[in-house]
């Protein structure tokens, strides 16, 4: 059975003044270290066989605790990195609304489309069901390539719920199908 541990980057300045992050390249804040590092220590009691992460910084440096306590190198993966944001990122919701007009969800701003979202996540599960069958493999990524691909390939266990920040989510291959086993958890920042 194939094990995949998706995990979201730990919080940012961005997150925190709730701009949209999209692919711009912001770092972690102090919170969203403390965060990665206690993340890091839930998954060093498991047995893990890769690490992949999304090159955009905030992914790097949480997936670089990780990698310092689990003992694997970090493969970077452009596939994982977050959805494109167009025009709206490093945008509030409220500035969106002054410069758009409360539709502004419905105007071409240049975001990326949710189905090329799934089609990126989607292409990197079929690789690592290639690369990695039967062994345990840890993904950092971001909130919306996360929850984008878990409502693809488990929609019946994944609820509309926002990916916190530094969140463990599990997914099993079996029986020729993914099941997400456990979703947005954060019980190691508690």
């Amino acid at each position: 059975m194939t094990k995949v541990a998706l995990i979201r980057h730990g919080s940012t300045p961005w997150n925190k003044e709730k701009r949209a992050q999209g692919t711009s390249d912001i770092r972690l804040d102090e919170e969203g270290k403390r965060e990665a590092i206690k993340l890091a220590e839930r998954l060093k009691n498991g047995t893990w066989d890769v690490l992949y992460s999304s090159p955009l910084l905030r992914a790097k440096q949480t997936a670089e605790f990780i990698s310092e306590k689990v003992g694997l190198d970090i493969l970077f993966d452009s596939r994982l990195k977050e959805a494109g944001g167009g025009q709206i990122e490093g945008t509030t919701e409220i500035e969106r609304k002054e410069r758009w007009g409360n539709d502004w969800r419905t105007l071409d701003l240049g975001m990326e489309k949710p189905e090329k979202v799934v089609a990126r996540g989607i292409g990197f599960m079929s690789e690592v069901l290639d690369k990695h069958e039967n062994q345990s493999i840890i993904v950092v990524s971001h909130g919306a390539w996360i929850s984008h691909l878990l409502r693809e390939l488990d929609e019946d266990n994944i609820g509309e719920e926002h990916m916190k920040n530094a969140s463990f989510s599990e997914v099993f291959f079996r029986e020729g199908k993914w099941f997400c086993d456990r979703f947005n958890c954060t019980l190691h920042l508690e």
